[in-house]
């Protein structure tokens, strides 16, 4: 029932559009990009609920408040306390490790504004829990999100980092101007 009212919502009524050429998993990272506005999470929500998966995100712990907090943690929203130091991958690897199935979806950039510093958190993660990152790309002007590409973290970030960045510069968020991959 899920699965058919996202299709219809994503599809449908909002004429979104999907390209996805690599198998999923039943444990990975979702690295979704560009992440230029609060409507990408509703967006990458009807998406994902299209395909009749459910995935995890985490969010800063304010937006965890009475009523909102229902609705996030209903989504696979994670609270998550940026104040402390608390060793999120070491958490998130742990929650990998006793899960059967669990994505995880990030977005790199940490912020909705343009930030050529990308957060790395997501990629250590994956390397510890020994997961596959799949590369979601938000295309607003094709209204299409688009995952043709997956990759195993080898260790060597600078590398992989590059690859995942120039994967994500064919991809035009909702406000272009609060895009960057920075140097590459």
């Amino acid at each position: 029932m899920k699965q058919q009212l996202c299709r219809f919502i994503y599809h449908r009524l909002l004429g979104w559009k999907t390209v996805v050429t690599v198998p999923f998993h039943e444990k990975c990272v979702i690295c979704a990009a560009p992440h230029t506005s609060n409507w990408d999470l509703l967006i990458g929500e009807l998406f994902y609920g299209s395909l009749g998966r459910n995935a995890s995100f985490m969010m800063k712990k304010e937006w965890f408040f009475f009523p909102l907090n229902l609705v996030f943690k209903a989504m696979g929203g994670i609270p998550v306390n940026r104040g402390k130091k608390n060793s999120l991958v070491d958490q998130m690897a742990r929650r990998f490790a006793s899960c059967s199935r669990f994505n995880l979806a990030i977005t790199p950039e940490g912020t909705r504004k343009a930030n050529p510093e990308w957060k790395k958190g997501f990629y250590y993660i994956a390397l510890q829990a020994q997961v596959p990152i799949m590369l979601f790309g938000i295309d607003y002007p094709s209204k299409t999100i688009t995952c043709t590409k997956a990759i195993m973290p080898s260790g060597d970030i600078e590398k992989d980092m590059r690859d995942i960045k120039r994967y994500f510069m064919q991809f035009t968020g909702r406000h272009p101007e609060y895009f960057s991959v920075g140097e590459i």
